[in-house]
């Protein structure tokens, strides 16, 4: 599928039309990401301990417990401690969530300009760490699981379609050079339109860390 709609980039569209043209395929991913959510949801809930989620536990606990990092890894390592404490400020936590979506959105345009399917082991990494802060958040109880997921997909939705949009950049970017000569009129169009995606998707991103911070516990 990829490589299918790499291929559509060798069009001179403008960023717009581009996305409206990927829009089937930025659709499927994003139903591909809620599929391993819901997944490695389901096996961080059911299974009897953490750990084959600890890179994912020490990642959540980086970004939401920079100043408390050994204790949030143990006291969430073990599903018998639920209790969560806030260590840092809305605007430490916004900064903290943002800079990690930046790393992971540079990863996934370096990926996409070297190996276009790389963009899916982004994609998998991202939903798993999603999956072990909404375990953590049901207190690993099933019944829970509809609520965490509804909590973290309003911004986790914005996010993957953030980093799609970037792979998306990055594969234009890809198909350029491998089909035109570089510093031809063309290809300069070809690398304003990609740059125009990413700054669109760095905007999302920083939307959706702002709906994170602020507006999701307003409701949970």
């Amino acid at each position: 599928m990829l490589k299918f709609e790499e291929e559509k980039t060798v069009l001179n569209l403008g960023s717009l039309k581009l996305l409206k043209e990927h829009k089937k395929a930025i659709y499927a991913f994003l139903w591909l990401f809620m599929g391993f959510v819901v997944g490695f949801s389901f096996w961080y809930i059911v299974l009897p301990d953490t750990t084959s989620f600890q890179a994912q536990i020490e990642t959540y606990c980086l970004i939401n417990k920079p100043s408390n990092f050994e204790g949030c890894v143990n006291q969430f390592g073990n599903v018998e401690e639920t209790q969560t404490t806030s260590f840092v400020t809305s605007s430490e936590r916004l900064f903290l969530i943002f800079a990690n979506n930046i790393y992971v959105l540079i990863f996934t345009l370096i990926f996409s300009l070297i190996f276009g399917a790389g963009a899916i082991f982004i994609l998998a990494w991202n939903a798993s760490v999603i999956a072990a802060a909404i375990g953590i958040f049901t207190h690993s109880q099933l019944s829970a699981f509809p609520i965490g997921l509804i909590r973290y997909m309003i911004h986790g939705l914005p996010e993957i379609a953030s980093y799609f949009i970037a792979a998306l950049a990055g594969g234009i970017i890809s198909v350029a050079i491998i089909k035109r000569e570089v510093g031809t009129d063309s290809f300069w169009c070809t690398l304003q339109d990609s740059l125009n995606l990413i700054i669109f998707s760095v905007i999302i991103l920083f939307i959706a860390a702002i709906t994170e911070v602020f507006i999701t516990p307003i409701f949970f």
